[in-house]
């Protein structure tokens, strides 16, 4: 009996031994079957934009970093796609069901491309993942112009009479067309509105002076405001942006005044984010999700931000999602009040 006793012993404890050996094997391996989704093959970074603009900068600026930090192990791509104020590249992504390997980033044309071409598109025919930022406007003029302030410049506009001054801006019916009504409805004026390709087009068309201003982005326009080309008059935002250091040699970002500050009561603020195909999984999300968090919390993009005079404001989940929906109304009233939605 103590024999037997011994050998069940034994052999109970060999099969614990064999079974704890498989258990350690099978953790060895589990993190790596059952690990969170990442990229298999090289991904499409789509900008539904021309190039040098902000949406632009800012996507090869977000591919530079994930390369320097080495964030994903497959390549990001960046493919500009701004036919048709950016519906080519939206109706791109929304046409990819599923497809994990391709994100866009997004500016307000968002929600006014469809609403001003009647393209078949809304922006829940993709998948929020992240915004970035929020950008702002400035009313830029050359700086050779006589004008100092944004008072100066809007009484110079009504002096002149209606369709006499030409504003340029980025694309027609676009969010630079939309402030510049909100500005002549402000202000009792009315500027002849010119449509570039691109924020980076529009700064060079200023600086040669075949515009008289210009409702650009800060990082559209920030070279030429340090090389002493373009005057910043004022920012189209409720408050001063908060960044200090000097830019120019005698101006910050924050010496910039508001345009309420400066008699021009308009304000407007436009989304830097990014989204995915439709019918992606949560965990194909969230990926890019991660990725995009690091990216924020590197140093090379607070320094951009600051740059780029940006509102750090970000969302991802469902508060961006609530934004979302309140940033589509808003701009449905404000190209209702414009007449520019498609009939």
């Amino acid at each position: 009996m103590r024999k037997a006793s011994i050998s069940l012993v034994a052999g109970g404890l060999k099969r614990a031994v064999t079974a704890g050996f498989i258990a350690a094997a099978f953790a060895a391996v589990a993190p790596s079957a059952f690990a969170a989704w990442e990229p298999t093959k090289p991904v499409e970074f789509v900008i539904p934009a021309g190039t040098g603009g902000g949406a632009d900068q800012m996507a090869r600026f977000i591919q530079g970093i994930i390369v320097k930090h080495n964030m994903m192990k497959q390549p990001l791509i960046v493919v500009n796609k701004s036919g048709g104020a950016g519906a080519e590249g939206f109706l791109d992504v929304k046409n990819h069901k599923g497809e994990p390997h391709k994100i866009i980033i997004t500016l307000s044309n968002l929600f006014t491309t469809p609403l001003a071409t009647g393209v078949p598109f809304n922006w829940k025919d993709m998948t929020p993942v992240s915004m970035m930022a929020l950008d702002q406007f400035v009313l830029w003029v050359n700086a050779e112009s006589p004008h100092k302030t944004a008072k100066e410049y809007i009484a110079a506009v009504k002096a002149a009479g209606p369709s006499k001054m030409k504003m340029g801006g980025t694309g027609s019916k676009q969010e630079d067309q939309i402030l510049t009504v909100g500005v002549e409805k402000a202000t009792g004026t009315k500027f002849i509105y010119i449509p570039f390709k691109g924020g980076g087009e529009v700064a060079v068309q200023l600086v040669g002076k075949h515009i008289d201003s210009s409702v650009n982005n800060p990082i559209e326009a920030v070279a030429q405001w340090r090389a002493g080309k373009l005057r910043a008059l004022c920012v189209f935002d409720d408050e001063r942006m908060p960044y200090k250091t000097k830019v120019t040699a005698t101006q910050s970002w924050n010496d910039i005044p508001t345009c309420k500050e400066s008699g021009v009561p308009t304000d407007y603020v436009m989304l830097r984010g990014i989204f995915m195909a439709p019918g992606v999984t949560k965990d194909q999300t969230d990926y890019y999700v991660n990725v995009l968090k690091k990216v924020r919390e590197t140093p090379e993009w607070k320094e951009f931000m600051e740059k780029g005079a940006f509102n750090q404001t970000s969302m991802t989940g469902p508060d961006f999602v609530k934004w979302l929906e309140k940033a589509e109304q808003q701009h449905k009233t404000l190209m209702q009040e414009a007449g520019f939605i498609a009939k």
